[in-house]
C-alpha cells in the first residue's frame, strides 16, 4: 500500500483535537466514536486514558466499511487528577467554580491517552502522557468570573489552558498540548510506526 496516501481518521468530536490534528498538515477526517466510556473505580489514571483512547479508536474501526479502510484511526482521552481524585466535566457553573477553587494555588495532573489503529491491518499502538499543571492563587471574584464565561463547562477540570483559562495557570511541567487534549509529540512518534511522517 502507498503510505504517502494514508490519512488520519480522528475518532473524536472535540474541536480542540480537531484543530490540533489539522495543525499537522496531514489529510484527516472526523468519525465520532460511540465507545463506552465507563471505567473501574480502582483503575489508575494512566490505565483509564489508555483504555478509553483504545476503545474510541477501536469502536470506529469496527464501523468502517472495507473501502473506508485506508487510514490510521486516532482515539484520545484526557482526564484531570487532583490528589488521586478524577475531575470530570462540570455539570454547571456552580460545579465549575467549585472545581476551580479546589485547583487554585496548587498543582494537579493531566493525563492523555492516545491510541492509533491501522484500519487496514487492525494493528494498534497505545500510549499516554502526563503533564503537571500549577494554578496560581485566585480571588473568589476571579473564580466566579471565569466560571461565568462558560469556557470550562465542557472540559475536564473546568478550565481551558488554550483560552482565557491560561490566565489562571502559573506554570506546567510536561507537554502543553497534552493539557489541551492531544499530545502532538507523542502522536507524531506513534504515526511513524504506521508510515505517516509529520516532518
Amino acid at each position: 500500500m502507498n503510505t504517502a496516501a494514508r490519512h488520519i481518521i480522528l475518532a473524536s468530536t472535540s474541536p480542540r483535537r480537531r484543530e490540533l490534528v489539522a495543525s499537522l498538515n496531514i489529510p484527516f477526517e472526523v468519525i465520532p466514536s460511540l465507545a463506552d466510556e465507563h471505567y473501574e473505580a480502582a483503575w489508575k489514571p494512566e490505565k483509564i486514558v489508555i483504555e478509553l483512547a483504545k476503545r474510541k479508536a477501536e469502536a470506529v474501526y469496527h464501523t468502517l466499511e472495507k473501502e473506508q479502510r485506508t487510514g490510521v484511526i486516532v482515539g484520545s482521552d484526557t482526564i484531570v487528577v487532583r490528589d488521586g481524585y478524577i475531575l470530570g466535566k462540570p455539570a454547571n457553573q456552580q460545579e465549575a467554580a467549585d472545581m476551580l477553587r479546589s485547583l487554585q494555588g496548587r498543582s494537579h495532573e493531566v493525563y492523555s491517552g492516545v491510541a492509533c489503529v491501522d484500519s487496514v491491518t487492525g494493528k494498534s499502538l497505545v500510549d499516554y502522557r502526563k503533564t503537571i499543571v500549577w494554578m496560581r492563587e485566585c480571588s473568589e471574584k476571579e473564580v466566579l468570573a471565569y466560571a461565568a464565561t462558560g469556557e470550562g463547562l465542557d472540559k475536564a477540570g473546568a478550565y481551558a489552558i488554550q483560552g482565557l483559562g491560561a490566565t489562571l495557570v502559573a506554570s506546567i511541567e510536561g507537554c502543553y498540548f497534552n493539557v489541551v487534549g492531544l499530545p502532538l509529540s507523542l502522536l507524531g512518534e506513534m504515526l511513524k510506526t504506521f508510515g505517516i511522517n509529520v516532518l
